[in-house]
């Protein structure tokens, strides 16, 4: 078996013929639908609909694309907007947490200390964050993506996306610690 071809390569190909952008869709349609889900659009309808839009919207646009840069982010970059987007005409809440497996974004605080990590506690209080932290959360720790591809996706700075996450590591330990006292 031959190596799959980079993300550049179907751009090119897709790009001479439509018939290639298939190669495209299924290379992303897993993971835009997980980060689809992990933005809060919980409805396997909803999650279909926002991916149908992206893709035509990636198609349409495909001209455009500047292959000096990932695909990978410019195409979550499409998702996170087209996400966004339809919850704003749906008047809807983006992001609810309690399906995530939170743990591994304490895993290096935890590290450092012998205490146990309330996780649904978490999840609430991350319910409670500006969506600005929400999102680089999700694409840092639940995506899996570097500084630089979540800076490409939500068109931030590297350094911006360092001083979101620290700001929100921060917050939650603040509202950690506030709740600890309440109990």
């Amino acid at each position: 078996m031959g190596e799959e071809p980079s993300d550049k390569t179907l751009v090119q190909q897709t790009l001479q013929d439509a018939e290639a952008y298939r190669h495209i869709i299924d290379r992303y349609r897993a993971k835009l639908l997980r980060y689809i889900n992990h933005l809060g659009a919980r409805e396997h309808s909803q999650q279909e609909d926002i991916l149908q839009d992206v893709f035509i919207k990636t198609y349409r646009y495909l001209n455009a694309y500047n292959n000096d840069f990932p695909f990978s982010s410019w195409i979550y970059r499409i998702t996170h907007n087209e996400t966004m987007s339809y919850f704003r005409k749906k008047k809807l809440q983006p992001l609810s947490l309690e399906q995530l497996n939170i743990v591994d974004f304490f895993s290096e605080e935890q590290a450092h200390t012998e205490e146990t990590i309330d996780v649904e506690r978490i999840k609430e209080l991350i319910k409670t964050l500006d969506q600005k932290y929400t999102d680089v959360i999700v694409l840092k720790y639940f995506e899996e993506k570097s500084y630089d591809e979540i800076a490409d996706i939500l068109q931030k700075p590297p350094g911006t996306i360092a001083t979101l996450l620290n700001r929100a590591k921060q917050k939650l330990k603040i509202l950690l610690e506030k709740k600890d006292y309440e109990r």
